[in-house]
């Protein structure tokens, strides 16, 4: 039910404040007030204005002596000082005075209570308000009337640009983050997903300092209750590849993994959903209906049907449900310790194998390195795959030196036995424009495999350069395409394109020697 609340308390004076207002009541301001459209299946379709993607070189986090020395600085983190913070914080909050009407969502991080934080959002789009009730853990009546000051308050005036003549300030649009404080700001962009990365940062700040892992991650169970773990970037696969019919979904994208076991930290899911199709990816497909927020789509204006082929308003088409959406979902989102820990790279170069099985300095030496593409419009003014490192699978979002979260991972995985495992889902045959993208199906094979254990004494093949034991064989699979060398056209180019990447690779790991070992160094590519 909506609820009439005052924020006094955080200098915010407008007469009409709509706390926690249901989706029905969200949906009607989205149309009458925010050009949003009601599609066939009874998602409501908005667009996020000029931004359609996060802004990296846009995130600032406050340097204060409390905690500078522990920051994880350039160039992911960009330094600004309190003031310049507080510049910003009074920007925002001057604008949201100026609505007739804005918006609280209040709610939790965190599945698991020994690790919750209580998160208000205060914004001027009933969107913005939709799209976190839907990201955020929802508080039952009785929590959300007990639930008091925050812990965490985003301000969200993503209509409103940050003044670029202001000292620290990069564009007109600016996304802040005061540890202190515990708040965040967000001017010059609508992207909704800079709301849903400004918790998951902060997370990545607190849950090291209580010997908790945050993790860029999916992860589900299986009917023995083994749980798997899916890290990658977006557009690796980690919400496909996780909901899973046969298993239960723990989560999408944000997890903790503590001495009790996984937790989610989200409420939802937030899918790419450009060439989705009932046929490849049911589970998702049947999330999108009322309630979900579907992201910068096209749809036919007379019978409401999504094109979700269409790249015409950007490639980073989102659909945003709580996770209750999809079918075999666990409540609540928690889980004992994982058996399986997939890192899955979207291999640009077509020089990787589509299953290799790591040891453990192979898993920290790939942890640390992160390697993947950025897929196309994810990020502004990414359009195809690049060739990118980012440290744990996660640079972005990361405040701690990618060190600290290795040897928590480490720690872990020899503690409770884990196999880890690296998946290319990427190309195959050749790189991008020559190659073949592995197919779904493929990929789909050989997550099952692991999950059943065939794969844990299966023979392999070692390569030259990258010492991965790439699996050779897979019981229903052509074995030709589980060799890269032999699914080029010849092992010269295969050869050629592998030195290329593993150079990139050991000029990436340069920055991590010194805190890695050499047993780890020793993990890695040969040229």
């Amino acid at each position: 039910m909506s609820r009439v609340f005052d924020l006094f308390a955080h200098d915010i004076t407008v007469p009409t404040v709509i706390r926690n207002a249901s989706p029905a009541r969200l949906y009607e301001d989205a149309v009458a007030r925010e050009h949003a459209g009601i599609v066939s299946s009874g998602a409501i379709a908005i667009r996020s204005g000029t931004k359609t993607g996060r802004s990296p070189k846009d995130k600032h986090i406050v340097a204060h002596s409390a905690s500078q020395s522990s920051v994880w600085w350039e160039p992911i983190n960009h330094p600004i000082d309190d003031h310049t913070f507080l510049v910003n914080r009074q920007r925002a909050i001057d604008y949201l005075n100026t609505r007739d009407q804005i918006y609280v969502c209040d709610g939790y991080a965190g599945w698991d209570p020994a690790h919750r934080i209580r998160i208000r959002v205060v914004c001027a789009r009933s969107y913005h308000a939709l799209f976190m009730h839907n990201m955020l853990i929802r508080p039952t009546a009785q929590e959300l009337e007990a639930f008091g000051m925050p812990d965490f308050t985003i301000y969200n005036a993503g209509q409103f640009p940050a003044n670029p003549l202001t000292n620290q300030m990069t564009s007109r649009t600016s996304v802040d983050l005061s540890l202190e404080r515990r708040e965040a700001v967000i001017l010059g962009t609508q992207y909704a997903g800079e709301m849903k990365k400004g918790v998951f940062t902060l997370m990545h700040w607190l849950l090291p300092s209580s010997g908790v892992l945050s993790m860029h991650c999916a992860a589900n169970e299986g009917p023995d209750d083994d749980v798997a773990l899916f890290f990658g970037l977006s557009g690796t696969g980690k919400t496909t590849l996780s909901a899973d019919p046969h298993r239960r979904l723990i989560g999408d994208d944000e997890h903790g993994w503590s001495d009790s076991g996984v937790f989610n930290i989200e409420g939802g899911c937030y899918a790419k959903c450009i060439h989705l199709s009932a046929d490849h990816e049911p589970e998702i497909h049947a999330a999108i209906r009322f309630g979900t927020v579907l992201e910068n789509v096209v749809y036919d204006p007379l019978t409401r049907e999504v094109d979700f082929e269409s790249n015409e308003i950007t490639e980073n088409t989102r659909a945003a449900y709580p996770i209750e959406f999809i079918s075999n979902a666990k409540i609540p989102c928690l889980a004992g310790h994982p058996r399986n820990i997939i890192f899955l790279t979207c291999d640009a170069s077509g020089v990787l194998p589509p299953v290799s099985r790591l040891s453990r300095e192979q898993a920290m030496y790939h942890f640390l390195s992160g390697y993947t593409a950025r897929v196309g419009g994810t990020e502004v003014g990414v359009l195809e795959p690049e060739i990118a490192f980012s440290a744990c699978f996660s640079a972005a979002f990361l405040v701690r030196a990618p060190a600290v979260y290795a040897r928590l991972l480490a720690e872990k995985i020899h503690r409770h036995g884990a196999r880890v495992w690296l998946v290319n889902t990427g190309w195959t045959g050749g790189p991008y424009g020559l190659g073949s993208r592995i197919t779904l199906s493929t990929t789909r094979g050989i997550i099952d495999a692991i999950h059943a254990g065939t794969l844990n004494s299966a023979a392999v093949h070692r390569d030259s350069i990258f010492g991965l034991d790439a699996i050779a064989e897979i019981p229903g699979m052509d074995a030709r395409g589980m060799v890269p060398q032999e699914s080029w056209s010849d092992v010269g180019s295969w050869e050629i394109a592998a030195k290329r990447l593993a150079v990139r690779f050991r000029e990436n790991f340069v920055k991590f020697a010194s805190s890695a070992g050499d047993e780890v160094l020793s993990a890695g590519p040969s040229v």
